[in-house]
């Protein structure tokens, strides 16, 4: 019954990745980070997508990028150089990491399209930042309507109801999870996420009210496994997860940016509709790439107070600097609070090893005894 309340989900994922080598079906913007101001893009007549690497070999992008720059941006240009983006219009990226806003010009070069533009954010909370942003913002809105859009502030108000909505039903699935009232797993949750970034946000929100129609008396089964936050950047592949939860972990929480993360706040305040939108980004959940360690600590603290996880294991993608310098920091406060860490790191395979499955194992028996 639950498999058939996420196939709609699966099934706008596999259309999706269908779409490979054909004609543009719909005008589209891709993006690499979700601090990308993706309401700007759909207010000017865009539908936003999100790029995603997945698993596999890198062969053509080291002609473009050295070995060092993490597995997600080596493999989406992979895919990118094997024709699995020619539907997209080009790419706007909100700039959060080095290896993402060079990506930015590597794919204008490479691949060609009709727009690549790395969106500067602040740094700051004060009017200064939020007066360069707004100009920043008016930079990208030339260009998309230069590029055939026609964006509007009471398009951009439209927008903002729109994504403020899924987002708050999302936040609704998490927040029963952390009272493990949700029938929903890590995977599938991440599935769901996943759908709305490769979907048009009018029909993903279709789609996430009727699963929480129907999720609205169900009821979880409970678990005795040792309950878990993970913490990372992407996830792409649920083998990890999996492998996690077959060694005596139950994933409670997350602090990934395909996940949790990029869902706080689902909007803010403010006057004008471009206000809300400054504001909703620059009080965004903190990531490693824009924010300092110190930052991060006590939205992760309130997050395993509030899912009741016992440790924290940490998914890096290897040579993703911004997380792994973070590292030193979170584990000292966290040894503090008394909360185990396991730090796990993963190139483009994707595949952890029989030695991930034992150092899991032996995580889970620590934290247990």
């Amino acid at each position: 019954m639950l498999e058939n309340l996420i196939q709609p989900f699966e099934a706008a994922i596999n259309q999706f990745k269908k779409r490979d080598q054909l004609e543009k079906v719909l005008p589209a913007i891709g993006y690499f980070c979700t601090y990308t101001p993706i309401e700007v893009i759909h207010a000017a007549g865009f539908t936003p997508i999100r790029i995603t690497g997945d698993a596999g070999a890198v062969e053509k992008a080291y002609a473009h990028m050295p070995d060092f720059i993490c597995p997600f941006m080596k493999r989406a240009l992979e895919k990118a150089l094997n024709g699995k983006y020619d539907f997209l219009s080009g790419v706007v990226q909100g700039y959060s990491c080095d290896a993402a806003c060079g990506a930015v010009n590597i794919w204008r070069d490479a691949i060609g399209g009709g727009i690549y533009h790395t969106l500067p954010l602040p740094y700051n909370s004060n009017p200064e930042a939020r007066a360069f942003y707004k100009s920043a913002l008016n930079e990208v809105v030339e260009k998309l309507n230069a590029l055939g859009g026609s964006f509007s502030e009471s398009k951009l108000d439209s927008s903002l109801g729109l994504y403020t909505e899924i987002r708050n039903i999302l936040l609704d699935f998490y927040e029963r999870s952390f009272k493990g009232d949700l029938p929903l797993s890590t995977q599938q949750m991440l599935t769901l996420i996943e759908a709305g970034a490769v979907s048009s946000p009018e029909a993903y929100l279709d789609m996430l009210k009727a699963l929480k129609t129907h999720l609205r008396n169900a009821n979880a089964e409970k678990k005795q496994d040792i309950p878990v936050m993970i913490s990372g950047s992407l996830v792409e592949d649920p083998t990890i997860i999996e492998m996690i939860e077959s060694s005596g972990g139950r994933i409670v929480a997350d602090d990934l940016c395909n996940g949790y993360r990029q869902l706080v706040p689902a909007a803010a305040d403010g006057g004008s509709p471009v206000d809300r939108l400054i504001n909703r980004y620059i009080q965004r959940m903190p990531c490693p790439a824009r924010s300092r360690a110190e930052d991060r600590l006590a939205p992760l603290i309130e997050l395993m107070q509030k899912s009741g996880a016992k440790a924290m294991i940490l998914i890096i993608q290897k040579f993703c600097t911004p997380h792994l310098s973070d590292y030193p920091s979170l584990l000292k406060a966290f040894k503090e609070k008394g909360w185990p860490v396991l730090l796990l790191e993963l190139d483009e395979s994707w595949q952890p090893g029989g030695q991930i499955k034992t150092r899991l194992e032996s995580f889970f028996e620590m934290v247990g005894a």
